[in-house]
């Protein structure tokens, strides 16, 4: 039934306002059985007739804003429309029906990613607020693009009916077309808020991997309620590793990471929507350790040393130990000072020492001020008698200098007179003689000397 309507986006049937309401009918591709009773459908197919191309089959956890008519999109392109949806299992997903055009259609091979480009995609980055859209039709009916990884672009096209999963965005689908994906998990102790499904995890900054998993488990060991983080990481996305694993297994490779410092820690990435990733950090100084494995997952251990939590950390921590400090105890020790240091100033004996004590001080002063007093003419004198002992010093230096000059060691007169103690020296021995001679032979005087020899 042809009559006006806005479906899929385009507006149809005006013509009908003038000229009413009519039947109209699609003929088949290829000649089929005769056939005279027909059920008319309330609205007309959304393919035209006779539209080379293919039909994909796309399997969807939910259908979301996904409609019949939606656009399929190949690089910004308006390629094709969704022609419906099958029900049969809907119980596990939903089976989106996408017919490509041609010649779009060639571009679809096994290796093709599709995702989900309804509405807007708005993201705080490095680089401020990004917002992706893919066209005004996507937002108002929803819509699916695909993209082919340039590696795969050689290979042959999908088949008709081939089935494709749906992600939900661009970044899904670029991560898709990583082989390797290694099933991690790891166990923290504080706070994962800001930690969902689909959250990045970084290193050095940049993407390795996505959050699978958040819950939460009672730890009997220490005995503690912690937040197990399971996520995948993606080997290929590091330049140099390539598809060939560079360990036997990732438990190999995970110890050998960890035993260097590898630690996986909570990092915020948003301060305005508090959303943070998992940060896989190189820490030479964290405590040994070393992964283990749980199942299928590789345990990381954890560190609180850095991000949000690590400053938490250590405010609690500052926090503990100002709460530790006695406040109270010591205010009330200070009370108790001041208390008795009050009763002690109201106190007769301390009145009496202190009054004793300013006599005292009082006496000290008029004994210096009479001090003063009383030696001041002296003190006046004083630079005289300074000057006088000055000029006596002086004058004796001279009266030595000159005794050294006239009578020193290399004067003559020093000389002279050490040969007039010399000779001194030898009268006094020849008087003793003559003494000695005389008491022997006093009858000397009158005879005259000896003629012999003297004992």
């Amino acid at each position: 039934m042809v009559k006006p309507r806005l479906f899929a986006g385009t507006i149809s049937g005006l013509e009908t306002v003038l000229s009413g309401s009519y039947i109209s009918m699609l003929p088949p591709q290829k000649a089929g059985k005769p056939q005279r009773d027909f059920i008319g459908r309330e609205d007309p197919p959304v393919q035209e007739a006779h539209v080379p191309g293919r039909t994909f089959l796309i399997k969807a956890s939910r259908l979301g804003s996904i409609s019949v008519g939606s656009p399929v999109f190949f690089r910004d392109l308006d390629v094709g429309e969704v022609l419906g949806w099958d029900i049969a299992d809907m119980a596990k997903s939903v089976t989106i029906r996408a017919f490509v055009r041609a010649p779009y259609d060639a571009y679809v091979n096994d290796d093709t990613r599709f995702w989900n480009a309804s509405g807007a995609s708005i993201k705080f980055g490095g680089g401020g607020v990004e917002l992706q859209v893919e066209s005004l039709r996507a937002i108002l009916l929803g819509g699916i693009a695909f993209e082919t990884p340039p590696q795969s672009a050689g290979r042959g096209t999908s088949a008709d009916s081939h089935v494709f999963p749906l992600v939900p965005d661009r970044d899904t689908a670029d991560a898709a077309s990583y082989n390797r994906k290694i099933q991690t998990v790891s166990y923290f102790s504080g706070s994962v808020r800001g930690i969902a499904r689909g959250s990045e995890v970084t290193m050095h900054g940049l993407t390795v991997g996505r959050v699978t998993d958040v819950g939460l488990v009672y730890d009997a060991k220490s005995d503690a309620i912690l937040a197990p983080i399971h996520y995948e990481i993606e080997p290929e996305r590091i330049v140099g590793v390539g598809p060939t694993a560079l360990f036997d297994t990732p438990l190999q490779a995970a110890d050998t990471l960890v035993k260097r410092g590898l630690r996986a820690t909570l990092q915020s990435s948003n301060l305005l929507t508090g959303q943070q990733v998992v940060a896989l950090e190189i820490m030479p100084d964290a405590p040994p350790a070393s992964a283990r494995m749980e199942g299928q997952n590789v345990v990381l251990p954890t560190s609180d040393a850095a991000g949000l939590s690590g400053l938490q950390t250590s405010a609690t921590d500052l926090l503990n130990k100002l709460n530790a400090i006695p406040f109270a105890q010591i205010g009330a020790n200070l009370n108790g000072i001041l208390a008795s240091v009050n009763e002690l100033s109201k106190s007769g004996e301390l009145r009496q020492a202190l009054t004793e004590a300013s006599n005292a001080v009082k006496e000290a002063n008029g004994f210096v001020r009479q001090l003063n007093t009383g030696t001041a003419p002296a003190f006046k004198q004083l630079p005289q008698v300074m000057t006088n002992l000055q000029t006596t010093m002086t004058n004796v230096d001279r009266l030595f200098l000159s005794l050294n000059t006239g009578y020193g060691d290399n004067t003559k007169f020093n000389r002279d007179l050490q040969r007039l103690i010399v000779q001194l020296n030898e009268a006094v021995r020849s008087f003793r003689s003559l003494a000695d001679m005389l008491v022997q032979h006093p009858e000397a005087l009158i005879k005259g000397r000896p003629a012999g020899g003297l004992e």
